[in-house]
């Protein structure tokens, strides 16, 4: 079945006589749809499994509203139909005893301190436009971030299409990404903050971490996506530092244009699944006296 990006469809998936059926409500933006009409409290059929992956290879960003009641193992369950589950470092301390508790398949996201010790992680801050964890060889498939508590205003969270972005490249810098690949810094964490026991440098001929290619393919679509991950201490392999610099500064500015993004505006029970491989995010900032609380799961590659 074609799933247009502008037009909604219904997608059925039957075992037996019991159908499972949801509607696919596209944003109309450069990527990210609705998913309505699926309990996901309930398992789901392997039919309804695939037809949700076929729309998630589409659209990028899938959004499921109204899930107040998704307990921490249904959201565990439904993530893990898509991949297994990276677990949180037991070394993740420094948090509440509340959330040490929780299935180690869950990171909690959040500013709120409890009993003078942080809920989560990565606070209330701006956080710029990245993709997760792309300092490691084999970085994170994907992310299902679920909203326990939200702030009244800000907090968005903004999705770019990497498909898009790289199909529109002018010829000389589409050459250039295919050509060349890039040392992304594995230093600081997607706020900005330097991780323990790296050193921070300014010149980027210094950065530590993985090295992936400019653009790639990805394996669920066979199609080509810009992979730029975090652009702070980004490198590109046989370049000196300034062509590296403009490489990148043309890149990242081309990718993150207005045309290739859409920005999601959270609700208490929102769950969004993003493809870490082919989009990028960032998070707006908001009032830090403001409460947000949210739960993550990670697919792995």
């Amino acid at each position: 079945m074609s799933l247009s990006p502008f037009a909604s469809a219904v997608v059925h998936a039957r075992r037996a006589t019991v159908p499972q059926t949801f509607d696919v409500q596209p944003t109309g933006h450069a990527l990210g749809a609705d998913i309505v009409g699926l309990d996901l409290r309930q398992p789901l059929q392997p039919a309804t499994i695939a037809a949700l992956q076929q729309a998630w290879n589409q659209h990028l960003v899938l959004r499921f509203r109204g899930q107040q009641s998704l307990s921490e193992q249904d959201h565990i369950r439904f993530s893990a139909y898509f991949g297994p589950l990276d677990q949180r470092p037991i070394s993740a301390q420094a948090l509440h005893a509340s959330t040490q508790a929780l299935p180690r398949e869950l990171v909690v996201i959040s500013n709120v301190v409890q009993d003078g010790q942080p809920l989560g992680g990565l606070g209330d801050g701006e956080s710029v436009w990245h993709a997760d964890m792309t300092y490691q060889p084999v970085p994170p498939k994907a992310a299902l971030l679920l909203a326990r508590e939200v702030p009244a205003q800000g907090g968005n969270t903004h999705f770019a299409n990497m498909y898009a972005a790289f199909d529109t490249l002018p010829p000389d810098l589409k050459a250039q990404a295919l050509q060349y690949d890039c040392v992304h810094d594995a230093s600081r964490n997607s706020a900005g903050q330097l991780r323990l026991g790296f050193k921070d440098t300014t010149d980027p001929r210094e950065t530590v971490g993985a090295v992936h290619p400019l653009a790639r393919v990805n394996p669920a679509t066979g199609k080509h996506s810009l992979y730029l991950g975090r652009r702070r201490g980004a490198y590109v392999r046989g370049l000196t530092v300034a062509e590296s610099e403009a490489l990148l500064n043309a890149l990242w500015a081309h990718a993150t244009q207005s045309q290739f993004a859409w920005a999601q505006a959270w609700q208490v029970g929102d769950l969004v699944a993003w493809d870490n491989r082919v989009t990028l995010h960032r998070r707006d900032a908001f009032d830090p006296r403001a409460r947000r609380y949210m739960q993550r799961t990670q697919v792995s590659e």
